[in-house]
C-alpha cells in the first residue's frame, strides 16, 4: 500500500511536469518562430505575392517532430512544413485541438512599401507527451510489482529469521507437553532481545516446575509405600482378632454371642478392606507379587466356586478353556472374583450371569457378563474409579474398590478392562452389562 500511494504521487508529479514542459517546449518553439521569422512579399501586378519567411521551415520542425505553417490573417496558407496537417482557423495563442499542441504568434511586417500581418502556426503532436507518460507509468507500475515482490523476499527471510527463535521454543514447549517432562531445556537465543527474556522466563518457570514435580512424586512415593507398608502391618493384628472373636462367638450365647457375631463380621469386613486398601497400595506404589503361569481357565472355575454359595439367587454360568497368562494366582482369583461378586450385588435375583475364558492370537480374554439393568449412563465412565458405588448396591456392603482393583490388577499384569452395554432392548436404552479382560497369554502357552 505504501509502494502504490508512493507511486501515485509520483506519477502523479512526473506526468504533471511533462506535461508543462511540453507545453513550455511548444510555447518556447512558437515565441522563437516568431522572433526569427521575416516575411518578404513582392508586390506584382496581380498583388502581392509571398517570397518566403527567412527560415527553413521543414528543418525546424523536422528536430522535435512539430509541424508549421504559415498563415493569412484569413486564414490563407502561404507556405507549410513537409506533412503538416490542417490544423483548423489560426487564431493567435496556444491550444489543444485535433491531437496536437498549437502555438500560434502574429507577425508583422514592413518593408517600406508592403506592410501587414500574418500567423505562425507551431503544432506538436499530443501523442508524443502522452506516450512518454505511459512509460512513466509503465515505470512506475513495474517499480511496484517488482519493489512490493523484493519487499515480500525480504520480509519474509527477515521474518523467519526473526522467529526462529520462538519456532524453536514451541517446538520445545510441545516436546515437554507430549513428553511431560520438565527436566527438558529451553533454547536461549544469542540475542539478548524480548525473545531471549521469554525463554528465560520459561527456563525458571521449567525448573520451579521440576523441582515441585519432584517434591510431589518424592511425597506420593512416601505416601503409597505408607499406605502398603501400614495395609500389610494391619493383616496381623486383624487375623488375631479375628481369631479371638471366632473363639468367643462359639464360647458364648445369648446377646453376648450375637454382640460377638455382629464384632466378627465387622471385622471380616475389614479385613477385606485392608487387603483391598493392601493390594491397590501395592499397584500405586508398582510392587508386583510374583508372576508364574497360571492357567486363567482354572482361576475363573475356582472363584465361579466359592461365589456359588452366596449366588443361589442367580444364574451363574461358566465357560472355560485352558489359557495361561504369567501372573499372581492369588490377584488374578481376586480379578474374577470382583467381577462375579460385582454381577451378584448389582443385579435383581433371577439374573443370569455368564463366565467365560478364550484364548487367540497370544491374548487372553475374560468376559464376565450379565443380563441385569445394565450400569446407569452417568456412572459409565467412572464404574472404575475408587469408592464409585452404584445405585444397586444391594445391602450397601460394597465398599465401591471392587473395579478399582479389576482394572489394577490387568494393568499390573500388561493387560486392560473395558466394559459394554452390549444389549439393546427395541428402541429403548441398553440393558445388561459385559466386563472384557483381556491379558497377554504366556509364552510357556
Amino acid at each position: 500500500m505504501i509502494l502504490c500511494v508512493f507511486a501515485i504521487a509520483v506519477g502523479t508529479l512526473t506526468t504533471q511536469r511533462v506535461r508543462d514542459d511540453f507545453n513550455r517546449q511548444v510555447d518556447d518553439a512558437a515565441d522563437n518562430l516568431a522572433a526569427a521569422a521575416q516575411p518578404r512579399f513582392e508586390l506584382t501586378t496581380t498583388g502581392l505575392k509571398y517570397r518566403g519567411l527567412g527560415v527553413d521551415l521543414n528543418t525546424y520542425a523536422r528536430s522535435q517532430n512539430a509541424s508549421v505553417r504559415v498563415l493569412g490573417l484569413d486564414g490563407r496558407q502561404y507556405s507549410s512544413s513537409v506533412g503538416a496537417p490542417d490544423v483548423g482557423i489560426p487564431r493567435a495563442g496556444t491550444v489543444e485541438d485535433r491531437g496536437y499542441r498549437i502555438g500560434t504568434r502574429e507577425v508583422q511586417f514592413n518593408d517600406g512599401l508592403i506592410s501587414g500581418s500574418l500567423y505562425i502556426q507551431y503544432a506538436r503532436p499530443l501523442a508524443d507527451v502522452e506516450a512518454t507518460i505511459n512509460r512513466v507509468k509503465l515505470f512506475l507500475l513495474g517499480g511496484v510489482l517488482s519493489g512490493a515482490g523484493l519487499a515480500l523476499l525480504a520480509g519474509l527471510m527477515t521474518a523467519r529469521r526473526a522467529m526462529a527463535p520462538v519456532t524453536d521454543l514451541t517446538s520445545t514447549a510441545r516436546e515437554i507437553e507430549r513428553t511431560q517432562d520438565p527436566a527438558l531445556r529451553m533454547p536461549i537465543p544469542e540475542a539478548d532481545d524480548e525473545v531471549a527474556e521469554l525463554a528465560r522466563t520459561l527456563e525458571d518457570m521449567l525448573h520451579a516446575l521440576e523441582a515441585s514435580r519432584n517434591e510431589t512424586v518424592a511425597a506420593l512415593k512416601r505416601q503409597r509405600e505408607f499406605v502398603a507398608d501400614a495395609s500389610h502391618e494391619l493383616r496381623t493384628p486383624l487375623t488375631s482378632v479375628l481369631a479371638n472373636l471366632e473363639l468367643l462367638a462359639e464360647t458364648l450365647d445369648g446377646e453376648r454371642r450375637e454382640a460377638a457375631d455382629s464384632a466378627l463380621r465387622s471385622s471380616q469386613r475389614m479385613r477385606r478392606l485392608v487387603a483391598d486398601l493392601l493390594l491397590l497400595a501395592r499397584a500405586d506404589a508398582a510392587r508386583e507379587a510374583p508372576h508364574e503361569p497360571t492357567d486363567l481357565g482354572r482361576v475363573v472355575v475356582e472363584a465361579a466356586a466359592e461365589l456359588g454359595p452366596v449366588a443361589e439367587d442367580h444364574e451363574l454360568e461358566v465357560d472355560t478353556h485352558p489359557a495361561i497368562v504369567d501372573g499372581s494366582r492369588d490377584e488374578l482369583h481376586r480379578l474374577v472374583l470382583n467381577l462375579m461378586q460385582n454381577a451378584v450385588a448389582h443385579t435383581p435375583a433371577g439374573t443370569h450371569i455368564h463366565a467365560a475364558v478364550r484364548g487367540e492370537d497370544g491374548i487372553v480374554t475374560v468376559t464376565v457378563e450379565d443380563d441385569g439393568p445394565g450400569i446407569p449412563p452417568e456412572l459409565r465412565d467412572r464404574v472404575f474409579e475408587r469408592f464409585v458405588r452404584g445405585g444397586g448396591d444391594r445391602g450397601g456392603k460394597s465398599s465401591g474398590l471392587g473395579l478399582a482393583i479389576v482394572r489394577a490388577v490387568a494393568e499390573s499384569h500388561g493387560g486392560q478392562v473395558s466394559v459394554q452395554s452390549p444389549t439393546m432392548n427395541g428402541d429403548g436404552p441398553a440393558h445388561g452389562t459385559r466386563f472384557i479382560v483381556r491379558l497377554p497369554a504366556s509364552v510357556m502357552a
